[in-house]
């Protein structure tokens, strides 16, 4: 039996051989917690003895793993491409390595390199994004919620933005569209009823203390059946008719043609700004597939007032965004798509996606077998809108399987009481990665 006083000191604790000479705040903290929770196991009789080598172990193991990362690589094999709680959008190890050469070094962020004085950040970007977005100017802030809340803020604040009823939507993380004009100093006009709005409605509402028609993309869902809304394009010649700022919060923006049909109810970047809109604003992730920003565009004497904007200061994005975004737009205007993976793993078709699935379930034969089945985008894009993929099944108990691959850093999804591991949010360099994480599980 171990005594109180058999609990070694601190500092003779620390000056143990097995510490290696490590001496700083941190190591002290462990130390101290793991003796005084043996201290306190001690005098409530939880143990009755110790050993101090078992004592010196588990402050290593402890000091070890506070260096661990938290954030930690995953394979989404869930099938949703822009799966929120695994970071949206990835970014293609090319672009990356194209804008690390600025990351890692000291750069003309805002340094005028012809006139040897102060520069404009934004500038890096703007002039790419303008020409692939054909608008005469653009801002990136660092999501698309400050660049609804920048907007508010400027054009509306103590007036009156008129909104359908339809569209005062709640994202994720209890972002809603009502309160976020509040804070911003936005005065909500709500027009039409949740499933109707008519043009009408936001004619009706318009007055003398009115800044803005506003429409706001119903990003997480949709409503069906006997409903009606009004297209930009008729807000925004009722807008202009008024001398009112049209806007439009898209939330997510994209720019090639979708495949399965899913741009039929989700008009594309360029067919919104061909009709010259006052602004629009989208995210940088989502479907546009790069850095998370939020991206206004629209007419020049609008974005110069947003640039005055005192709150632009606390919004503004760093090095890093724009280095990695202006190579995403780079991209784009070489329609180098391969390059963009959020893009690149929607435009796979079925077939290649069964090539794909076959060749390792071949490795498994009967363990494991084929499925068809569908997916959806996520990260609040094309609500409800499904489309076609192709999973490899594992066969066997899929709640024990799905926590065995789970613990791999494999994520995969229960579909059918059948465990997928679906290959539509899946880029071909990790399938040698899967094909050793499924021989470990099944052995």
């Amino acid at each position: 039996m171990k005594h109180l006083r058999d609990i070694p000191k601190i500092d003779k604790f620390l000056s143990s051989h097995e510490f290696g000479g490590i001496s700083n705040a941190l190591l002290t903290k462990i130390a101290q917690e793991t003796i005084n929770r043996l201290r306190e196991n001690l005098l409530s009789g939880k143990v009755e003895t110790f050993d101090e080598q078992e004592l010196i172990s588990e402050v290593k193991k402890r000091y070890e793993a506070s260096f661990q990362s938290s954030l930690k690589p995953l394979i989404n094999a869930t099938g949703v491409i822009l799966h929120t709680n695994m970071g949206r959008s990835l970014i293609s190890k090319e672009l990356l390595a194209n804008a690390s050469k600025v990351i890692y070094n000291y750069s003309n962020l805002e340094y005028n390199l012809q006139e040897g004085c102060r520069g404009e950040r934004y500038e890096h970007v703007s002039e790419h994004l303008k020409t692939l977005l054909d608008v005469e100017d653009v801002l990136v802030v660092n999501n698309n919620a400050s660049a609804v809340f920048l907007i508010l803020n400027t054009f509306a604040k103590n007036k009156e933005a008129i909104v359908s009823r339809g569209e005062l939507v709640e994202i994720g993380g209890s972002f809603r569209i009502p309160e976020v004009m509040s804070q911003s100093g936005a005065l909500l006009h709500e027009v039409g009823a949740t499933n109707k709005t008519k043009l009408s409605d936001y004619e009706n509402a318009i007055n003398e203390n009115t800044a803005m028609l506003m429409k706001v993309h119903q990003s997480n869902f949709s409503i069906e059946g006997f409903s009606e809304d009004v297209n930009f394009q008729a807000i925004k010649s009722l807008a202009q008719k008024n001398d009112l700022i049209d806007y439009y919060d898209l939330g997510s923006g994209y720019i090639p043609t979708l495949p399965y049909n899913l741009g039929n109810k989700e008009p594309s970047l360029p067919e919104i700004l061909k009709d010259k809109p006052s602004l629009i604003s989208f995210s940088g992730d989502k479907l546009f597939g790069s850095v998370q920003a939020g991206i206004i565009a629209g007419r020049k004497e609008f974005i110069d007032k947003l640039k005055k904007n005192q709150l632009l200061r606390m919004l503004r994005v760093d090095k890093i965004t724009l280095s990695i975004l202006e190579e995403t737009i780079k991209a784009y205007l070489q329609e180098k798509y391969e390059q963009i993976p959020t893009l690149w793993m929607l435009l796979q078709s079925v077939e290649s996606l069964h090539v794909r699935v076959s060749k390792i379930q071949e490795m498994f034969n009967d363990r494991c077998d084929i499925i068809h089945s569908t997916t959806v985008m996520g990260g609040g894009t094309l609500p409800n809108r499904e489309f076609p993929t192709v999973a490899l099944h594992v066969k066997g108990k899929a709640v024990e399987l799905e926590r065995k691959f789970r613990a791999k850093h494999l994520i995969g999804r229960i579909e059918n009481d059948k465990f997928l591991i679906d290959f539509r949010s899946i880029l071909p360099e990790f399938e040698p990665q899967i094909i050793t994480i499924i021989k470990e599980t099944l052995q």
